[in-house]
């Protein structure tokens, strides 16, 4: 009979708060979410970024420049910190993902925002190739960030495609 590994540690809400660089790697909480995790924290990051993108283009685009220039290592000492390499609930690379597509839509509105919702979430829990490729070859932290960008590079394709065969 095969050995099942046991599931991976989950960080209670006090390990967060205690290292901040875990609580930035489980997206202020949202990681912990019982099902889902990923989704959870994919929808946080869009409630996040949506107040900073509408209020300043500017702005957004800095925010999340330096969200992934610190992702890899946010994301990279969670996993350390574990033991494992991309815990589930570490979902700052979600944030990263989320917000790439955010700042570049055809259009901001309600609509867009569900659109880029779904697409981004459908690339990465399906992971077609080459993201399925990164995610199980490139390691450490800009692995981890990795597979959420080209996830939310395909969203992207998804999405532009769709309103050029509309319009």
């Amino acid at each position: 009979m095969a050995q099942k590994n046991p599931p991976p540690p989950v960080p209670s809400m006090a390990d967060l708060l205690a290292k901040p660089v875990l609580l930035l790697g489980f997206g202020f909480g949202s990681g912990l979410a019982k099902k889902a995790p990923g989704t959870a924290g994919t929808l946080l990051g869009l409630l996040l970024f949506l107040p900073v993108l509408l209020w300043s283009e500017w702005l957004a685009w800095g925010v999340l420049l330096l969200g992934t220039l610190f992702g890899s290592f946010i994301c990279g000492q969670s996993s350390k910190l574990l033991g494992v390499h991309d815990h589930g609930g570490i979902v700052w690379d979600e944030f990263i993902g989320i917000w790439l597509v955010l700042v570049l839509l055809p259009e901001q509105s309600v609509l867009y925002w569900v659109l880029a919702f779904i697409a981004f979430r459908v690339f990465d829990i399906w992971k077609p190739w080459p993201i399925n490729w990164i995610d199980q070859k490139v390691q450490g932290g800009f692995g981890i960030m990795l597979d959420d960008v080209f996830a939310a590079l395909f969203a992207l394709m998804a999405i532009w495609t769709a309103q050029w065969l509309i319009i």
